[in-house]
């Protein structure tokens, strides 16, 4: 069969190239009930083709490929029996898209691995917020915790040359201050 030109149920115009496997099961009956059978199964199967794909969407047409292929295949047989001609198999072998929509359905799947992108950035950062979370709350139920780290973090910073002046106070300090301060209002 050649390419057909066929339009989907949702109007996209597509070219679908299928084969159709057939015998013949009554020789008189083929070549006395049509003039030429095997042209007479390729024109019938190329309208069955664009019929079945016609009352399909283009997704359905991409992805139940088998399924187009047997409702052609049973149509085709139901016609071909009259010629003594046994349809045994019609495969979709071949969707040509038009260019705009492949630009389309690239720029979708692209969009859908950027968003993919985007969640598991997002469950990360979640991850670790919640993991620095648990540690400020083990250092903090630590006497001297929240020291110790400050002194951790002055240390690699010291190790970088810098016209920094750090100025460190206690944490305890600070907290010992606000406490004092709540107390005299």
């Amino acid at each position: 069969m050649t390419k057909q030109e066929v339009i989907t149920r949702d109007n996209v115009t597509v070219g679908v190239d299928a084969i159709v496997y057939f015998r013949v099961i009554d020789t008189p009956k083929a070549v006395l009930e049509t003039t030429n059978y095997v042209y007479a199964t390729s024109q019938f199967a190329q309208a069955a083709l664009r019929d079945v794909t016609g009352q399909v969407d283009l997704d359905d047409l991409l992805g139940k490929r088998d399924e187009i292929s047997t409702q052609i295949k049973e149509i085709v047989d139901r016609q071909t029996d009259q010629w003594g001609i046994d349809v045994e198999n019609v495969k979709i072998q071949n969707i040509e898209l038009p260019q705009d929509m492949k630009r389309a359905m690239a720029k979708q799947a692209e969009a859908e691995r950027e968003r993919r992108a985007v969640i598991i950035t997002a469950e990360g950062e979640k991850a670790a917020a919640q993991a620095v979370a648990d540690a400020a709350g083990m250092l903090s139920k630590i006497p001297g915790g929240i020291n110790i780290r400050t002194l951790q973090t002055l240390e690699k910073i010291s190790v970088e040359p810098s016209q920094k002046t750090l100025f460190v106070l206690p944490a305890d300090l600070i907290e010992n201050v606000k406490s004092v301060l709540g107390g005299h209002k």
